[in-house]
């Protein structure tokens, strides 16, 4: 006899979500960069100078840390905000997909449209059709819909 699927606590659900995410997207960028032909700790240092300033480059290993904790830092601000809307909001009662690419979009559009240019004055939308995919897919695909799927509102039992 099949058991039902445990539902995860809302703390379970948040960590469930803020790590794998996460883990997904940092490596997705750590892939992507290689496929340019990049250093990865030249792109982690690149995200700790966010809020630390450039002199976040010239850290080493310290710096690749320090990005990845700003990275996982504002993944867990996305997981928080998704939370709360795929818990409390009419969003909770969407299909997931769809809810989790709105969710995506959005998430692109903030980092991409707000973040980025105001610190690094990055064009927004990019005008270059490959980056612009390449930046919003892991938004929609490794963020938005895993969100939804781990963070959605429990079905009450028939």
């Amino acid at each position: 006899m099949a058991r039902a699927p445990r539902r995860l606590s809302v703390r379970d659900g948040f960590l469930k979500a803020w790590l794998l995410c996460g883990v997904l997207d940092a490596f997705y960028a750590t892939v992507l960069t290689w496929a340019r032909g990049g250093e990865a700790g030249v792109t982690w240092r690149g995200v700790a100078a966010g809020p630390f300033g450039d002199v976040a480059q010239a850290w080493g290993a310290g710096g690749v840390l320090a990005g990845l904790g700003v990275h996982f830092a504002i993944m867990a601000a996305m997981a928080a905000a998704a939370l709360v809307l795929f818990r409390r909001t009419p969003l909770a009662d969407a299909n997931p997909w769809l809810a989790g690419t709105l969710y995506g979009l959005v998430l692109y559009c903030v980092m991409y449209g707000f973040v980025l240019p105001a610190r690094f004055g990055a064009p927004f939308p990019n005008p270059d059709k490959l980056k612009l995919t390449l930046g919003l897919l892991p938004h929609v695909a490794l963020v938005g819909i895993p969100m939804a799927l781990i963070l959605r509102r429990p079905k009450a039992p028939s």
